[in-house]
């Protein structure tokens, strides 16, 4: 664990503020859920609540099933990293922090599709693993991640067929999730 150097009090009815810096660095926002543990030492450590986390063997086995389909790479990602991936550049992203772009395609709860000539979106930062298609993940009402089609190794374009499949996985796990 690393120390931060910031001190806060409880206040009288049990609350403690997380620190602005923190919540910009963890990209904690006002309504996000966390977890709360404590050990035998006596440290209490919060952690982001991902409700994908509970799906995650599902979402691995749904883009291993994409991938054997359409034979290209996918990806399943939560608000904050990639939970499941198929394809070459799977150790390159998986369990790291999804880029801020993706972020952005996200909250706006519409399917993206990369289009000819336009700036290639990573995944993660400081990858070379782009987004072609991203169907955002809604869950009563939340986004709670996203599908995703990856930069083909083969140059080979993505279509309306991959469009639709990454639409009808988004939208199915969002209603596993409600259920």
């Amino acid at each position: 664990m690393k120390a931060t150097g910031i001190v806060r009090r409880i206040d009288d009815l049990g609350r403690v503020v997380i620190p602005k810096e923190i919540r910009r660095t963890m990209r904690i926002r006002e309504g996000d859920s966390l977890e709360i543990y404590t050990d035998k030492d006596g440290e209490v450590i919060f952690k982001k609540y991902s409700p994908m986390g509970e799906l995650t063997a599902f979402a691995t086995q749904m883009c291993e099933t994409l991938n054997k389909t359409t034979g290209a790479s996918t990806a399943i990602v939560d608000r904050d990293s990639v939970i499941a991936a198929t394809g070459g550049q799977r150790r390159e992203i998986m369990e790291k922090r999804v880029s801020e772009e993706l972020e952005r395609i996200m909250e706006g709860r519409q399917v993206f599709q990369h289009r000819q000539g336009e700036k290639h979106i990573p995944i993660v930062d400081g990858s070379s693993c782009y987004v072609e298609i991203a169907a955002p993940i809604i869950s009563e009402g939340d986004v709670a991640g996203c599908v995703l089609f990856i930069s083909p190794e083969d140059g080979k374009t993505m279509g309306d067929t991959e469009y639709k499949l990454a639409q009808t996985v988004a939208g199915f796990l969002g209603r596993q999730m409600e259920a």
